[in-house]
């Protein structure tokens, strides 16, 4: 008999399988995310953490229909394939293949997509409410993680959950991880309230609803069998740990843990429950699907389950490239390949933290993609894990550095989109000297729109008392953190996911003077039409490249490095306008608010009139691809099509008398 697996093409499938071949099809979805995230990479830890909650949800709900939200959603892959795209799932975070990440366009069964944590419980609660407005009566189920309880939007939906609509279904999937392992007092609070177990007082709701259901009195048998394997998922803590953790003064009424905090939001809280039995979860999702009230299912999973690698380390398998499955080891790069930024600024910020005790480094849970965690181990006491937190964490640095110290916030350009108003109104308007480093920014192609960091030059350059830099590679990247570091005023610097460029790093880091460009490349001062080409950040090396090409085709090209976009380097820019007879702009970034309109805004004050070619991202969110090759060559930013944009642009002058010097060509 072949796999179970092999004959679901939709969610009706799921409902056919006794629950003995439901527990034999999550050993073959296990065994599905190994293989094919083995050479895809991806998010394996949260999906093998999912995979019974994820067949119970399919097979008590109804989808379309019924509504799943899922928080972040970058554990949505099981999902993907009880959904109709298991014959897809082999092209998972490829070009043209399926999303790491839910998708209104990709099904429509992922009814809200999310790539960042915090968001589900607002929009289900959105969701809901226009059901009850239409007199609807599917359900909205999010399934949000322990991890979004740090992040503040999670809180201003439960605020409103109970006054808002009275069918509400959360399920709080608690594996005690975000991306690194979670911090802070609600993680505490979740630990206390599983190792405090109590009766839950929905025990005789929860049974007379099992009357009502068909077959009452074998479902009242088989919720007494639930209520037996929930005593024996609850038995694992000692009364002593108990009176440990928890005094009987603790709450002033006699015991620790007789409020739960969603019952004081107006939720009835159901749990904690084994999230890998299944039994368990389908009888209890058939019980909050039959309720009356809001109510939360605390739902306890283990990331990685199923892989011995994942397991043992879930941080690593949260998200990660190819592996050999065998070992769990990574494919390596090739040897001699370049070092990541990442590691490069972590690396970087420990020895400056050594020669400098006001330097702090904070991060928003995410320790190893920001390079942190070489600070974490080096200087624990320099260093901030404030959790899914963004706003506090920019917020938190600008206190610090009122009082005295020079914080240094690691967030991927993505996420600190989240903290905008916070870098504007406590940060710049305070003028207070915080530190904001933006990995990621530019692609981030397996990732997808939700991760590309397209869009913080336009965020950010318009923001009074900011200085922006972008660094051509890895030793201009310790130059510019330590020039930040030297300086009275908020700083942002943007560099890319991934390697660097393999140039050394100098020993001793050095100044760089605050809106100085660099000159790469110099006009030879032969009669040849001159292009001066403009490459930001590690768009310097295209900028490089294409000047080799159109020499090539005739033209005298000079390459800077503008290190700058705010401020820019207002000399250095007018001095070559006004020299060359095209100019051309490169970023990794829109072009829409982007460096390369800067530098038109520049020129128009300062009457230049030349053509300018912006060559960046379009105006659309970018989808998610095998590489970035990939995309640059689909949307132009390659050697060929600057080539061709100069080479246009100069037989479009050659055929006017007078030349109409303002025309501006964005790709």
């Amino acid at each position: 008999m072949g796999r179970y697996l092999d004959k679901i093409d939709g969610p009706a499938d799921v409902k056919k399988l006794t629950v003995e071949q439901l527990q034999e099809l999550a050993q073959e979805i296990r065994h599905e995310l190994i293989t094919v995230l083995a050479k895809n990479g991806g998010h394996l830890a949260p999906n093998l953490g999912v995979v019974e909650l994820t067949i119970a949800l399919h097979y008590v709900f109804s989808t379309p229909t019924d509504k799943l939200v899922w928080d972040v959603s970058h554990q949505t892959y099981v999902h993907k394939l009880l959904t109709g795209r298991r014959r897809l799932f082999h092209t998972i975070r490829t070009t043209g293949g399926l999303s790491g990440f839910a998708s209104r366009a990709e099904s429509e069964h992922d009814s809200f997509g999310a790539g960042h944590a915090g968001t589900a419980l607002s929009a289900a609660l959105g969701m809901a409410v226009a059901r009850d407005k239409r007199g609807g009566t599917e359900h909205i189920v999010c399934i949000f993680g322990d991890a979004a309880l740090t992040n503040g939007i999670t809180y201003e939906a439960l605020n409103n959950i109970a006054n808002t609509t009275n069918r509400f279904i959360a399920i709080l999937n608690d594996n005690e991880w975000s991306i690194a392992k979670n911090v802070g007092a609600i993680a505490l609070y979740l630990n206390k309230v599983i190792t405090n177990p109590r009766y839950n007082r929905l025990q005789k709701d929860f049974k007379r609803l099992l009357r009502h259901l068909p077959k009452g009195e074998i479902a009242l048998m088989l919720a007494r069998q639930v209520e037996e394997g929930f005593k024996r998922a609850m038995a694992g803590v000692s009364l002593e740990l108990t009176r440990t953790v928890a005094p009987p003064e603790a709450d002033g009424r006699g015991g620790y843990g007789n409020s739960i905090i969603f019952e004081e939001l107006g939720l009835r809280y159901l749990g904690p429950i084994d999230g890998h039995d299944l039994p368990m979860l389908i009888h209890f999702l058939e019980f909050a699907k039959n309720y009356d009230r809001p109510i939360v299912l605390h739902v306890l999973t283990q990331k990685g389950k199923g892989y011995h690698a994942a397991q043992q380390h879930p941080e690593k398998f949260h998200g990660l490239g190819p592996y050999n499955i065998a070992t769990g080891d990574p494919i390596p790069p090739q040897p001699g390949s370049p070092p990541n930024y990442s590691d490069v600024f972590g690396q970087a910020l420990v020895k400056l933290c050594q020669q400098n005790p006001a330097l702090i480094g904070i991060t928003a849970a995410m320790p190893t993609g920001t390079g942190l965690r070489y600070l974490e181990r080096a200087m624990p006491d320099r260093y901030f894990d404030v959790g899914i937190a963004e706003e506090h964490a920019v917020i938190f640095a600008a206190g610090m550095a009122a009082m005295g110290l020079r914080p240094v916030v690691a967030i991927y350009s993505t996420f600190m989109q989240r903290a905008f108003d916070c870098i504007v109104h406590d940060v710049c308007l305070q003028d207070v000297p915080v530190i904001l480093c933006m990995d990621r920014a530019g692609l981030s192609a397996s990732d997808g729109p939700t991760h590309h960091g397209l869009f913080d030059i336009a965020f950010l350059r318009a923001v009074p008392n900011i200085i922006g830099m972008a660094p051509k590679d890895e030793d201009e990247l310790v130059d510019m953190l330590f020039t930040a570091t030297q300086v009275p005023h908020p700083v942002f610097i943007r560099y890319p996911r991934g390697a660097a460029e393999g140039v050394p790093i100098k020993d001793t880091p050095a100044m760089i003077q605050i809106g100085k460009a660099e000159l790469i490349q110099d006009f030879t001062n032969t009669g040849a039409p001159k292009v001066a080409i403009f490459g930001l950040g590690n768009m310097n090396r295209l900028a490089r490249n294409a000047a080799i090409a159109l020499a090539e085709h005739g033209f005298d090209c000079a390459v800077i490095n503008p290190r700058f976009i705010k401020p820019l380097d207002a000399h250095m820019h007018e001095r070559y306008g006004r020299a060359a007879d095209i100019v051309v702009t490169i970023e990794d970034h829109v072009v829409t608010g982007g460096y390369g309109s800067a530098v038109l805004e520049l020129f128009n004050e300062l009457g230049i009139s030349r053509p300018v070619i912006r060559i960046g991202w379009p105006d659309k969110f970018i989808e998610h691809a095998s590489t970035d090759d990939e995309l640059r060559a689909k949307y132009g930013l390659t050697t060929d099509n600057i080539v061709a944009k100069v080479l246009a642009a100069a037989s479009a002058a050659e055929r006017v008398t007078e030349p109409s010097w303002n025309q501006n060509v964005a790709v």
